[in-house]
């Protein structure tokens, strides 16, 4: 494996399906664009003569949309962006935090990366899609799914304050599942 010597930027993406690293190489000698997405090379472009511009690719299961911006600072300094969807990595992660409820745990020794979907009602767990059965039960909704042999859902009750809205909590074996702050 050739050693990335022009690595020029390092991400890390959450998505509903996982962390995804995304690493960019740019040769300004070279004009080499390099873009790998979980170490697996997604573009690779030789001799490029102009050396700003964007590259776009896709990232994930649901194969988001992203893309590297490439802007001279000064001279020969240049600045290197990543928008997911259109939107800056830091306002996309933001607006993921109210769109989604991400608990992190650990069953049997193995750990899971529990995620909800709160538009679609949608659960992954550690980059699968997950069977659900919704319910509808006295205080709320109630979506059942397992992981392995571990009976789990995820409960949504209204907290009474518009404010706050919908409060999402995960139960896995009788036991409330702490959210994760990614």
């Amino acid at each position: 494996l050739e050693k990335m010597t022009d690595l020029v930027a390092v991400w890390e993406v959450a998505l509903s399906d996982g962390v995804h690293k995304i690493e960019f190489e740019h040769g300004t000698t070279s004009g080499k664009r390099v873009v790998y997405v979980d170490g697996k090379e997604e573009i690779r472009k030789d001799w490029m003569f102009k050396l700003v511009g964007k590259e776009t690719f896709t990232v994930g299961a649901a194969k988001t949309k992203a893309t590297i911006n490439i802007d001279a600072v000064s001279g020969f300094a240049y600045e290197y962006t990543l928008e997911i969807n259109g939107k800056s990595l830091k306002k996309y992660m933001e607006n993921r935090l109210k769109t989604t409820n991400t608990w992190v745990l650990s069953l049997g020794g193995m750990d899971y990366r529990v995620v909800l979907e709160k538009d679609t009602m949608d659960v992954w767990c550690n980059g699968q899609k997950m069977e659900t059965a919704g319910e509808f039960v006295e205080d709320g909704t109630e979506t059942h799914f397992s992981v392995g042999d571990h009976s789990c859902y995820i409960k949504a009750v209204s907290s009474g304050k518009r404010k706050e809205g919908i409060i999402h909590t995960l139960i896995v074996d009788d036991r409330e599942i702490p959210e994760a702050v990614e």
